[in-house]
């Protein structure tokens, strides 16, 4: 059985922007194949309602999520937005993959490189990871300075990251800004998997607050991190928005 029919059929369309409805573990066990035997260069779109938001105003989004091999639901919305069209899409955000894919992998002896973050934070989420998993493989890691251009990156650090030889490249940009990386990159890196996951680099670094596990369950995650960043309020407008438009046209999609 080959990477590209692990899972056949793993994404439906919802309003035009395709979610994963296979389940997380089917998910892990195409990511430990695609390292364990082709390793072809894949990326993997954490796909929000902001995120779907996005796909459906910029064109470059909406290719950047149609060409990953999987868009992953990331919060209660766009589980929500499934629903209105008679679809069940699993959630499985950014933070929550990232852990379980340190965990899955250990045994599988899984390299994994960190890219991007406020200055520090890469280092500091790598030692906390690895003190959670003892025998954790840390390729590299590597904070791009605040006052470049992202999407332009030196030729020594991606020469760095292909010297690291990872098997998973996460990557902490924050939304677009990640996913214009990984589309300018993709191509020049020999890596199985590239992940865009925002602000999961915050969250298991300690420098953000991370919602407990009942509120995340309730899917009240995202008001929990507005009452303690309110610069999300327009993030969440945005979101609102896509739900609006889910409910107003309604009814199962492809």
């Amino acid at each position: 059985m080959t990477q590209s029919t692990c899972i056949a059929n793993s994404n439906r369309e919802v309003c035009g922007v395709p979610f994963t409805v296979a389940r997380p573990a089917a998910v892990l066990e195409e990511i430990a194949l695609n390292i364990s035997t082709e390793r072809l260069n894949q990326a993997i779109s954490i796909t929000n309602t902001e995120s779907a938001y996005f796909a459906l105003h910029r064109p470059e989004h909406a290719e950047y999520v149609r060409q990953s091999r999987f868009s992953l639901c990331d919060g209660i919305g766009v589980a929500l937005v499934g629903r209105a069209h008679g679809i069940r899409i699993p959630r499985f955000n950014g933070p929550v993959l990232l852990e379980k894919c340190c965990e899955y992998g250990l045994s599988r002896g899984w390299r994994h490189f960190f890219y991007g973050g406020k200055p520090g934070v890469a280092d500091l989420l790598a030692r906390r990871l690895s003190r959670r998993f003892p025998g954790l493989i840390v390729a590299g890691t590597h904070t791009p300075p605040f006052y470049s251009t992202p999407f332009i990156e030196e030729e020594a650090v991606l020469h760095e990251i292909q010297q690291a030889r990872p098997d998973i490249l996460w990557v902490g940009l924050g939304l677009l800004k990640q996913e214009q990386w990984i589309a300018a990159h993709i191509s020049r890196l020999r890596v199985p998997w590239f992940v865009g996951v925002g602000a999961a680099f915050d969250f298991h670094a300690g420098t953000a607050r991370w919602a407990p596990r009942w509120i995340q369950r309730l899917g009240f995650e995202w008001l929990y991190r507005l009452c303690h960043e309110p610069r999300m309020l327009p993030r969440n407008l945005r979101s609102f928005a896509l739900l609006g438009r889910a409910v107003t046209l309604g009814g199962p999609s492809r």
